[in-house]
């Protein structure tokens, strides 16, 4: 799985782009960012509020309870705001 992050999410995380492979258990958006979390300070901090982030999975928006797979792309961005 490839997961990119934008803006101050990359920021907080420090990187803005890897290849992970999650446990056998992540199966949705939800439980990804779970297992982000755990990972260290600034992925708590960039996806420990989930109102905060949005989030895309193979370059289409969608909510925290989109199943994931080994083959996706993932990328976490802030809101994005328009005029």
């Amino acid at each position: 799985m490839r997961i990119l992050y934008f803006a101050w999410v990359r920021e907080k995380t420090g990187i803005d782009m890897e290849d992970v492979q999650p446990p056998a258990n992540v199966a949705d958006l939800t439980d990804l960012v779970e297992w982000l979390r755990s990972r260290g300070d600034g992925f708590e901090e960039a996806l420990g509020d989930a109102s905060r982030v949005r989030a895309a999975v193979n370059q289409e928006a969608v909510k925290l309870d989109h199943p994931v797979g080994p083959d996706d792309e993932v990328a976490f961005f802030p809101p994005v705001t328009g005029g």
